[in-house]
């Protein structure tokens, strides 16, 4: 029985919010709106500092173009131009301080697993850059979470213990949760959600020795 650890990509182990503010820009290009990207990105703000009532920087991006009334096909459009900016090295993002010595001691612990609702171009292309091409087992892309994570999971409980890390809980960790995984919350909501959680940071990097310690322990638990 081997323990797996189940990633996200966005505002997990890529931090910076490039990729949200081009997104809110290529939305106010679309909708012919100069003012849009400046008030979402006001939105943005507020989540981060814990007064914007936003499951993250996209949600908040999104739910000011519906109260523009801005249609779906404009900001489905505008998200894939955005991931292509990243693919492109248009748009910068980083990983937390000492990602990739991390995932390499982790793995010899754990299977690892990347599971995201982005496109697989721009989420490769960043791990190429990072040099993590094979740090991970699996790579999921457009998986369509909530929902589409339970797949995942199940095939992973299929073979042991499973911690699941992502920054939206109603995404990445209500799912495995609800299949009996454990959880690890980061990113802004952190510190303010009163969901029940297995561990919480504001980074990944706050974490990493409380996840080799839980996938040591996972590792010698009876199957």
């Amino acid at each position: 029985m081997r323990p797996t650890i189940v990633f996200d990509f966005d505002g997990t182990i890529a931090l910076g919010n490039g990729p949200i503010t081009a997104f809110a820009r290529e939305i106010g290009r679309a909708a012919g709106d100069s003012t849009f990207a400046a008030r979402a990105e006001h939105e943005l703000e507020l989540f981060e500092a814990g007064t914007g009532d936003y499951r993250d920087g996209y949600d908040a991006v999104t739910r000011t173009a519906v109260a523009d009334g801005i249609t779906a096909e404009v900001t489905e459009a505008a998200y894939a131009a955005s991931r292509a900016q990243l693919a492109a090295g248009e748009i910068a993002v980083t990983p937390p301080q000492g990602l990739a010595d991390f995932l390499a001691t982790l793995h010899t612990r754990a299977d690892l697993v990347l599971a995201t609702n982005a496109p697989g171009e721009g989420v490769l292309a960043t791990l190429a850059e990072w040099s993590l091409a094979d740090a991970f087992d699996v790579t999921h892309f457009t998986v369509g979470k909530p929902a589409g994570l339970e797949r995942v999971l199940r095939d992973a409980l299929a073979h042991g213990p499973v911690l699941s890390i992502g920054d939206i809980h109603e995404f990445d960790l209500a799912p495995a949760a609800a299949l009996g995984a454990d959880t690890a919350l980061v990113g802004a909501t952190a510190a303010r959600s009163t969901a029940e959680v297995t561990l919480r940071a504001a980074t990944l990097a706050d974490l990493y020795d409380a996840i080799l310690a839980w996938a040591d322990a996972a590792a010698s638990t009876p199957s």
